[in-house]
């Protein structure tokens, strides 16, 4: 697996990430991934979760390959009791948060007419109830430190259609973007900045793993290239891209840039097509 950037400028050093969904359901560079190993090249400790503690050992290997420290939990984000032992465990190994990095997220097919109520319910929980329970028991921490960066990852499903009847997925993604700001203005005095990275359609293992099966009878080529179809540039991104915008908003370049988004995306989201 190549690297995720050959510049080490330490512009984490000294920093600890608390990074949900830190894991991948396959070899390649999913966004959480990507941005554990992205953080530990610039020299942040990483504290990472996924509620699936096997899929950080990849995570794991990368980012001590890196350099950097990483401790992994297995942790429901949506519970939050879960969370807040998490938070606790954090600052036992680590003694601060500096970055919150909100990345769990998922889809589920279907309008309001198809999608049952249990299948709401669970997308509101996963995609947007996990920002606000990781927010509620890390801004704590960051308001005794005097500063913070919280980077959450929202999806240009929340901005636009994107070629599929998601409306809860869509709905809650839209929702991360605005908590995200409100927050930022909520907290910009006690010097706690929270901005949104906006990934659009990236090659992630989830392509292979999930959306194929859900959207292309389980032919990956043929999402691939579906999904190609709509973005201006030519030629899709992944994880990587993700984690270098996060990587901005987290360290101290973007230190005057707060409520607001960067969305990585190809120029998906600006065609008028």
């Amino acid at each position: 697996m190549n690297k995720t950037s050959t510049s080490l400028n330490g512009r984490l050093a000294g920093k600890v990430a608390f990074v949900t969904g830190a894991g991948s359901v396959g070899p390649g560079w999913g966004n959480g991934r990507a941005i554990a190993v992205r953080f530990a090249e610039e020299g942040a400790s990483i504290f990472g979760l996924d509620r699936d503690l096997e899929r950080m050992a990849e995570t794991e290997r990368l980012v001590v390959a890196a350099g950097g420290r990483f401790i992994g939990l297995g942790c429901d984000v949506t519970r939050s009791e879960a969370i807040a032992e998490a938070v606790a465990r954090c600052m036992g190994a680590f003694g601060r948060i500096d970055v919150l990095v909100n990345n769990v997220g998922g889809s589920a097919k279907g309008g309001p007419v198809e999608m049952s109520e249990e299948v709401w319910d669970a997308q509101i929980d996963h995609n947007l109830k996990s920002v606000f329970l990781s927010c509620k028991h890390v801004i704590p921490h960051m308001l005794a430190q005097g500063s913070g960066a919280i980077v959450n990852i929202s999806s240009t499903s929340g901005l636009r259609w994107t070629g599929a009847a998601q409306i809860a997925y869509a709905a809650t993604k839209a929702g991360v973007i605005q908590f995200s700001r409100v927050l930022a203005v909520q907290y910009a005095k006690q010097g706690i900045r929270v901005n949104t990275v906006v990934p659009g359609q990236l090659h992630t293992p989830m392509v292979e793993v999930r959306l194929a099966g859900q959207r292309a009878g389980g032919d990956v080529e043929a999402l691939l290239q579906q999904r190609q179809s709509r973005i201006p540039l030519p030629f899709m991104g992944d994880g990587r891209d993700t984690a270098n915008a996060a990587l901005f908003l987290a360290c101290d370049e973007s230190r005057f840039v707060t409520g607001t988004e960067i969305v990585v995306d190809g120029g998906m989201s600006v065609r008028c097509d």
